[in-house]
């Protein structure tokens, strides 16, 4: 169930900033559900080999460089899905950027006191 909720609430967080970055489109809110679960698949498989195929740049750069692998991630998502556009590697590095802070923000609130 959790599952469930936390990919809804990713979802809403990428509707949310499709509306509020102009290189990013998503055409419903279906469509925001299909990418939020196709990137976490992404994230799931693609990009732990990403990571491991560009460790030595990863620590030059001191881990600037996994904002790239995140951007070609939505990129690949972009590709992948009708509906969903990011119009350059930059929106998605802004749009990778903005997602991961709104979706701590909505992942804190779920979280229970454990008292």
């Amino acid at each position: 169930m959790k599952l469930i909720i936390k990919l809804l609430l990713n979802a809403l967080a990428v509707f949310v900033l499709a509306h509020v970055l102009s290189g990013v489109t998503v055409n419903d809110y279906v469509t925001a559900i299909i990418v939020a679960v196709v990137l976490s698949v992404l994230n799931l498989f693609v990009k732990p080999i990403l990571v491991i195929f560009t460790l030595p740049i990863t620590i030059v750069t001191l881990g600037l460089f996994l904002l790239v692998i995140n951007a070609l991630i939505i990129l690949l998502a972009d590709k992948l899905i009708d509906g969903f556009s990011v119009s350059s590697i930059w929106v998605a590095i802004l749009f990778s950027i903005l997602l991961s802070i709104l979706q701590s923000i909505l992942h804190s609130l779920l979280k229970e006191d454990k008292k």
